[in-house]
């Protein structure tokens, strides 16, 4: 499956950090906020999690449920909400099929190194299910408010 900007989002169904179960699908009437981020506990993902958490109360303002997806496991996802007190939901995506299916499992290099891993990317997805704005490479410094003031905007 292909994901493209004014299509249905692809559905999925995943556990969170706090052992729900989360299906996009259910969220329909919320505006989504769907983040893919690499790795819990590392510099870039703190700061862009914790962005996220610095501007929930204006994402929730505007109906918006901010989603964030990685390859971790629960237990570790759960440890990244506590730490850093995080008002909304992480998802394991530990076989990376969501990941796959947004197009965001890439091959990396570090250091020399080639693997596989998520490329940090953001999608928005209206009340309706459909993608309407998408950031693939993201750089993290401003990109929480570039995705609000999307929303605020467009939505």
């Amino acid at each position: 499956m292909t994901i493209e900007v004014g299509k249905q989002a692809p559905d999925f169904t995943l556990e969170a950090h706090n052992g729900e179960t989360v299906t996009l699908s259910t969220l329909k009437g919320k505006n989504v906020v769907l983040y893919f981020y690499p790795k819990d506990m590392t510099p870039g993902c703190t700061t862009e999690a914790c962005d996220f958490r610095d501007q929930h109360e204006q994402f929730n303002d505007v109906n918006a449920v901010i989603l964030g997806v990685s390859p971790d496991p629960v237990d570790r996802h759960q440890k990244f909400v506590e730490k850093h007190g995080l008002p909304f939901l992480l998802l394991a995506d530990t076989d990376h099929q969501v990941a796959e299916a947004y197009g965001v499992w890439k091959l990396k290099k570090n250091f020399g190194k080639e693997y596989m891993g998520i490329e940090r990317s953001t999608f928005i997805i209206d009340k309706d299910g459909k993608l309407v704005k998408e950031w693939r490479k993201v750089q993290v410094k401003g990109h929480v408010e570039a995705a609000l003031t999307y929303i605020k905007e467009n939505l």
